[in-house]
This record gives structure tokens, C-alpha cells and sequence, in this order.
């Protein structure tokens, strides 16, 4: 007899003890998504159907998947002073100064690992050149283009780091495997390790940059970052001349983050250094009594929400394109009743209808705000960068079907730090961004990681040079493991997804399940989190995997809803009148672009979105209300 959808044999066993600790409400919840997953898959579901399973998921995760790890004790200040973005993420909490700014520790998702592998078992070196290393280039096609790759390190450099030991490890390759890995040994520092005192976390990692979505990718994560980029006139930032970064006298960039930069990441921030001195002249028209001060906290506070806007309703889109993401992306900031009727009314409604934006005050759901250990593991997509950037030529002000010709194809390695600083600027910003919106990016898939970033002279949070190279891809699967991270089958149990229990669950590809029998003895619970990231099918749609996708659902609306500046503090007195209505018109990184390039465009893009390869068809109009899809 099959077993009944509120029997005990129904729930896979792995989930039962995680079901046990549930309410009574949440477990009936639990049933809910459960029997979907097992029965029906979500992302089959119409639109409102699939909106609201999501909608359940993210409920379940916000009680069972926020852990507070150690740290922050701060103390209660007048909010109505500090309404203004601070150097360091202080003073954004309502009750406790300190949460979220530099500094604190990183939270986590779920308990670190209680599988007994060693940090390496099996090597990392082997992982890497068996599982990771890439063969040929694999791309996203039309769905994903450079700009999108540079804009996720564009918003990790404005999100997390950890702290480095003084201590370093050394990883040498294992005979037999020279052949695959470019380095036989290389040194790195460890990730420091902080004592919590707590019983039930006892360790934890600290945050060297602001987890808010404050801007400080180009405004700094304190107050000597913040005095590094400011002019301290009409309350701009530093940009040179040609629109591009301006740089010291050791030719490292001027900017809030400036480690491990190349010309893509370097052109983000010119951009919306851009943006920000664009927003100072705006509210300098009209409020000419505004100071230095007064313009550059408004100017900060305007192009932070622009940048979390874009990132919310047209990246993430475009990463995970489908209907039902479309949908609700859009309700995160909008809500259910749409952008008219929250331009028209406010956020009067509540999270689901009228979005996490503008609520009467930030929801932490009792953990304190930070980002997590598990966030940082499923950002994991250098596979999205290409082994060289293709030129094009825009000396014609159009081309055939708006696609410029190819000029020429620049190893990567000759566009990343002082290097690539010294060749974007003879590219210039025009050619660069036309070219990066017309050129696909990587697909995170196995065997695509650059072969570049395996012999690569990383920097210092300085944005100085080491003296040695490392192996990117032989590094990440370490830190992982070094931080506690769950692999995969114990992350996907912890996430309230069915584990796999055989390779064959994870991938039809008869390639990859061999590779994978061979690297991890057979043993599916050996399997590293990056591993099964990278190898498990996709959703149609989604250049990322569902099991990273489910962090994304946390996180991403964590981001939005913890922020005061984004929920009690989201309006026009806060943001000026103008300013508010700057963001609030603002609803793509193309709609920033044609601000600052009003021809570029029209010339050489046909996508609906800046972030999809220029020269794709746009979006077909669709008929159907999309919440009837």
C-alpha cells in the first residue's frame, strides 16, 4: 500500500528529525512543499501557484534556517539622527548599532557540518582538476551576458570577505595529479577563526566588508575607505576625466573595494560613481542650501536603493528566467498589487502585497541581520567568467541587426589589476560596457572553471599584489571545508530538500556520474557542496542550481526587509522628494545607462534587459496577466 500523505514513511527519512522540531502549523506547511517536491516539482506550477509554494518555502527557511553565530552587543541610538548611511553599516539596526557592520561575525543558514571528512578528503587538487578544471568553454547563450558577470562581483565586493589568519596553509598536489593542476604547490592564508563562546556555535568568521546593501563596493566599508573616494566637494566621488576610475600612485584603483579587480568590475564602479555624482547635481538643482555632507549621504542613500532595485528586478531576473521568478522578484519590491498601486499608496498592505519595500519596520525574525557562511558557498560562479574578452568595434554609430563587429579577443589575463586598469583605459567606457553586453558569460556547469584563475596573483585587501600565485578552484573547495560548510546531500536535508542517494538523482549526464564515483569513492555524502552546485540539472531557465537557488530565496529577501533604509526609512523624507522619486523611476541597469550614455542603446542593444546579450531578440509580448500563466 502506498504510504498516506500524513504518514511518517511519506517524509523522506533524512528530513524527519528536522520535521520533528517543527510546530504543528509548519510542519503542516512542510507537507506542503514536501509533497510538491515529491510529487508535482514547483517550478511546473502556474505562476501563482509556484509564487506561493516559494512564498511557504521562504516562510519555513526565516524560522528553521537563520542562525545567529557569536558577536554584537551594540547599543540603542536616535534613529532620526543616523537617518544616513554610515561608513562602517553602523547604526542601521533599530535597537543595536553594531549589527551588520564591518566587522561582525557571519552568520550561517544551518549548523556547521557533523560529517567527519577530512579538509582533504578528497583532495581538493584532485576535485578541481577531475570535476572542475574546464576542458573547452561553455556559455550561457543569449541569456546571460559580461555585464551580469561583473555585476555579481560587483555585489559580493559590496556584501562579504572574511578576515584573513596570519597563518598560512599550503596545498601541494598529490603524485599522480601534476598533469591537470598548473600549480604543484601554493600557499594561502587560513580564514580566521573566532571563539563565540556559545555551546551550540562555537566558532565563526568575521566580515571585513558591510553586509547591507549600502554601496560600499564604491563608498568604502569605513571611514578611511570613505576619505579615500570622496572629493569633499558638492558631495561627488573621485572619477577621472575619461569616466573611469582614478587610481593612486601605484596605479591601484580608487574605489570602495579594490581586491582582485579586473577592467569588468572596475567599469561597474566608474558607472555608478557615475550615477551617484549624477544624483549630487540633481539634488544640488533643487536644494542649492544642501552642503558637501547633506549631498553626498542623500547621493549614497539613492544610488544604494538603485543598485538593490536592479539587482532585484532585473538581474536576478535574467539569472532565473522563468514566469514564476519574474513574478516574484517583482512582488519582493512591488508586492502583489503591483508598482501603480504602491506609487499611488505606499506599502499599506504588508509584505505580500504591497512588498518587503517600505514596511513600517525592518523584520529580522529574531536573528540578528548578517549574511551567512552558506550564502557565500552558493555565490560561488567564477565558471561565468570566459578565458578572453571580445572587443568590438563602435566606431560605426550602428551596425548590422545592432551587433558591432569583432575587433579583438584579450586574454583574460591581460584585463585583470594594474594591468587591466592600464587597458581599459585605452579601451574607454563605451567600447568596454558595448562589448561586455554583447559577449556571453560562462555557464556554472562542471569542467568550466578558467583555466587563468589556477595560476593566478591575487590581491590584499589593499588591493596589492601577493607575492605567489593560488589556485582559485583548488581554494574554494577547501574553504568550504575549512568553514564548516555542509557538503551537498547534508546542505540539501538541512534546506527541507529530498538528498540524493544516488549519483543518477544529481545528473543523466553518464560522464559526469562516472567522474563523480571515481573522485568521491562512490560515497554520495562525500559529495563538496561546489561539486554538486555545478553538476546538478537545471531548471529550464535557471543558470543556477535549485539547491543554490533556495539560499537565494532567503537571502534575498532578508537583504531587503532587515534594512531600515529600505524599510522604515524608505521615503521621501528620508531620501528627499527627488531622490525618492529618483529610485522609484529607476527600474533597470539599462534605464542607469541611458542615463549617462543616452545613445548607447538605441545603437547597439535589441534585449529587453542589459544583462542578456545585446543583441538577443527581446522578451516576446505576452498576453496573458502574468499571474494567470
Amino acid at each position: 500500500m502506498a504510504p498516506s500523505l500524513f504518514s511518517t514513511p511519506f517524509i523522506h527519512p533524512g528530513l524527519q528529525p528536522l520535521v520533528a522540531k517543527m510546530t504543528l502549523f509548519d510542519t503542516i506547511l512542510f507537507y506542503v512543499i514536501h509533497f510538491v517536491d515529491k510529487i508535482v516539482l514547483w517550478h511546473k506550477l502556474p505562476v501563482l501557484l509556484g509564487a506561493i509554494y516559494l512564498g511557504i518555502r521562504r516562510h519555513l527557511h526565516f524560522r528553521y534556517n537563520l542562525l545567529h553565530v557569536g558577536g554584537v552587543s551594540g547599543n540603542n541610538y536616535d534613529t532620526q539622527h543616523y537617518a544616513y548611511r554610515t561608513p562602517a553599516g553602523t547604526c542601521n539596526h533599530p535597537d543595536d548599532h553594531l549589527i551588520g557592520s564591518q566587522g561582525t561575525i557571519i552568520g550561517r543558514n544551518m549548523p556547521p557540518t557533523t560529517l567527519n571528512y577530512g579538509l582533504l578528503d578528497p583532495h581538493p587538487a584532485v576535485v578541481t582538476s577531475k570535476l572542475l578544471a574546464r576542458k573547452s568553454f561553455i556559455d550561457t547563450g543569449k541569456q546571460f551576458n559580461m555585464i551580469a558577470c561583473s555585476w555579481i562581483q560587483f555585489m559580493i565586493h559590496d556584501w562579504i570577505d572574511h578576515l584573513e589568519d596570519t597563518e598560512q596553509v599550503e596545498i601541494g598536489v598529490p603524485d599522480g595529479y601534476s598533469s591537470g593542476c598548473p600549480l604543484k604547490t601554493f600557499k594561502f592564508f587560513k580564514t580566521k577563526k573566532f571563539q563565540t563562546g556559545s555551546s551550540h556555535m562555537k566558532f565563526g568568521f568575521q566580515n571585513t566588508r558591510t553586509p547591507w546593501w549600502d554601496g560600499s563596493v564604491i563608498y568604502g566599508n569605513n571611514e578611511k575607505g570613505m576619505g579615500r573616494v570622496r572629493t569633499f566637494k558638492e558631495g561627488k566621488l573621485k572619477i577621472s576625466e575619461d569616466g573611469l576610475l582614478e587610481h593612486d600612485e601605484k596605479g591601484i584603483p580608487v574605489s570602495g573595494d579594490v581586491r582582485n579587480s579586473w577592467a569588468g568590475y572596475s567599469l561597474l564602479q566608474a558607472l555608478f560613481i557615475k550615477e551617484h555624482n549624477a544624483v549630487c547635481d540633481m539634488l544640488k538643482e533643487h536644494y542649492p542650501d544642501f552642503d558637501d555632507e547633506q549631498l553626498y549621504r542623500y547621493a549614497r542613500l539613492v544610488t544604494s536603493a538603485v543598485i538593490a532595485k536592479i539587482h532585484t528586478i532585473d538581474w536576478t531576473v535574467e539569472l532565473l528566467k522563468t514566469d514564476t521568478l519574474l513574478a516574484s522578484m517583482r512582488i519582493n519590491w512591488y508586492g502583489f498589487l503591483g508598482k501603480k498601486f504602491k506609487d499611488s499608496f505606499g506599502n499599506i498592505l504588508g509584505p505580500e502585497l504591497s512588498g518587503l519595500v517600505g514596511l513600517k519596520e525592518p523584520r529580522d525574525h529574531g536573528v540578528p541581520y548578517s549574511l551567512t557562511e552558506e550564502f557565500t558557498s552558493v555565490y560561488r560562479m567564477h565558471a561565468l567568467l570566459p578565458e578572453e574578452l571580445v572587443l568590438r568595434n563602435i566606431k560605426p554609430t550602428t551596425g548590422e541587426d545592432k551587433c558591432p563587429s569583432i575587433l579583438e579577443k584579450v586574454p583574460m589575463t591581460e584585463m585583470i589589476g594594474k594591468q587591466g586598469e592600464k587597458r581599459l583605459s585605452k579601451i574607454g567606457m563605451e567600447q568596454m560596457l558595448v562589448s561586455m553586453g554583447h559577449q556571453p558569460c560562462g555557464a556554472i556547469t562542471l569542467w568550466n572553471f578558467p583555466t587563468w584563475l589556477r595560476n593566478l596573483i591575487a590581491h590584499d585587501i589593499d588591493g596589492e599584489e601577493r607575492p605567489d600565485p593560488v589556485d582559485i578552484a583548488t581554494m574554494e573547495v577547501y574553504r568550504d571545508r575549512e568553514r564548516g560548510v555542509a557538503r551537498y546531500n547534508e546542505f540539501r536535508r538541512n534546506m527541507l530538500m529530498i538528498p540524493i542517494s544516488k549519483w543518477e538523482d544529481l545528473t543523466d549526464d553518464e560522464e559526469v556520474n562516472e567522474a563523480l564515483k571515481e573522485v568521491y569513492d562512490d560515497d554520495v555524502e562525500k559529495l563538496d557542496l561546489i561539486v554538486g552546485l555545478h553538476a546538478e540539472k537545471k531548471i529550464k531557465g535557471f543558470a543556477i542550481s535549485e539547491t543554490a537557488f533556495f539560499i537565494f530565496v532567503i537571502m534575498a529577501s532578508r537583504r531587503l526587509e532587515a534594512d531600515r533604509f529600505f524599510t522604515t526609512n524608505f521615503n521621501s523624507k528620508t531620501y528627499t522628494n527627488q531622490g525618492f522619486e529618483w529610485v522609484n523611476k529607476t527600474e533597470s541597469l539599462k534605464d542607469v545607462i541611458d542615463r549617462h550614455f543616452p545613445e548607447m542603446t538605441k545603437n547597439w542593444m535589441t534585449s529587453s534587459s542589459a544583462f542578456s546579450v545585446w543583441d538577443s531578440m527581446p522578451d516576446p509580448k505576452k498576453y496573458i496577466p502574468l499571474y494567470l500563466r
